[in-house]
């Protein structure tokens, strides 16, 4: 059976979906893993000690994923962000970020199909998920549109400021907190902006949930935290101590990141600006 065929992915995602759905029951009844104690023993970031951050080098590769890149600058994987494995990515995504087995295969298997790569065999460059309209896409929270800037590997400033403004959430530290609205409602005005100032604008349904997604991450993996963002989005590096603030034992699950994907992109509503003439 061929490893990009309807069948082959029906069985693959059926079972990922599956045991999501065990892993999302399991870890409502195991125990959670302490603040401090979320990175596990062996694994990079444990004890709050992240490897060396360099900023990347004329020639690396890097793609339009601030958590992706991060894990190229601090060397979880290759630092020059090339010949990248899709199983070391899954693994690795999962013990930085606690990131459910299921979650973070399901991405690196779905770049696998639309590279026509083998998950298991082949490697790629973070610049080659920047395929238009395949992960990347339009109405980016921290990107120009693909039209507008041909390497999507670098952020763009003010997009970055203008999301991190909308944060109204404080936790009870008094800390500053992006919430799920302000996420719609920044995710509302940029693609009302980009569709009115981008003639090849397009967004999908599919993309529309990948920028949700993308939202979601942001509030569940880094809780929210305007500190912790503004540093992994301006300088995609981990502060120093960071943890994810994932606690649960079997890590983020696609049942529990699709619990605040589908309310963000539940909330958002585009306005109609003029467009920039």
């Amino acid at each position: 059976m061929g490893l990009t065929t309807p069948i082959y992915k029906f069985f693959l995602y059926s079972g990922i979906f599956t045991l999501d759905v065990t892993l999302a029951l399991l870890n409502l009844v195991w125990f959670k893993y302490p603040v401090g104690k979320v990175t596990q023993e062996g694994h990079p970031g444990y004890g709050g000690y992240w490897p060396e951050h360099r900023p990347p080098q004329e020639g690396d590769s890097r793609c339009s994923c601030p958590a992706l890149n991060t894990l190229a600058n601090h060397g979880i994987i290759s630092r020059s962000g090339r010949g990248i494995k899709f199983t070391d990515l899954s693994e690795k995504v999962g013990t930085t970020y606690n990131v459910s087995s299921t979650l973070s295969s399901f991405v690196p298997h779905y770049a696998a199909f639309m590279l026509n790569k083998s998950y298991y065999k082949d490697t790629f460059d973070l610049e080659e998920l920047d395929l238009h309209n395949g992960i990347e896409h339009d109405a980016s929270l921290t990107r120009l549109d693909a039209a507008f800037q041909q390497k999507q590997g670098v952020w763009h400033v003010p997009y970055v400021e203008e999301l991190l403004s909308f944060a109204t959430g404080k936790d009870k530290e008094g800390r500053t907190l992006l919430t799920i609205s302000d996420m719609s409602k920044i995710l509302g005005k940029r693609r009302s902006e980009c569709r009115a100032n981008n003639k090849e604008f397009s967004l999908s349904f599919f993309h529309k949930m990948f920028g949700s997604g993308n939202a979601s991450t942001m509030l569940q993996v880094f809780g929210g935290r305007v500190d912790d963002l503004r540093t992994l989005l301006l300088e995609e590096r981990l502060p120093e101590g960071w943890e994810s603030r994932v606690r649960q034992h079997y890590g983020l699950t696609m049942l529990a990141f699709n619990g605040t994907a589908v309310p963000v992109e539940w909330g958002v509503r585009e306005s109609k600006p003029d467009a920039n003439v």
